[in-house]
């Protein structure tokens, strides 16, 4: 993992879906799991969001928290 993937994280808007326009960080759990279980897109949107799964999944939202004040 690269640790500008993180900032990336609190800034990149999911491009499409019902969830568009929403940063990948503040996705829920549910939708996560969903592309867990159904597959993850290819590109650097799928690894965003693979990442960000690993991240709700294990309780570590708060980690981004630093980064969204930085913002």
């Amino acid at each position: 993992m690269n640790p500008e993937d993180l900032l990336k994280l609190v800034i990149t808007e999911m491009p499409f879906g019902k969830h568009k326009g929403t940063r990948i960080a503040d996705l829920n759990g549910n939708y996560l799991g969903w592309f867990a279980r159904e597959g993850f897109p290819k590109g650097e949107i799928g690894r965003l969001l693979a990442l960000m799964y690993e991240i709700d999944h294990n309780d570590l939202r708060g980690l981004l928290d630093p980064l969204r004040r930085r913002r």
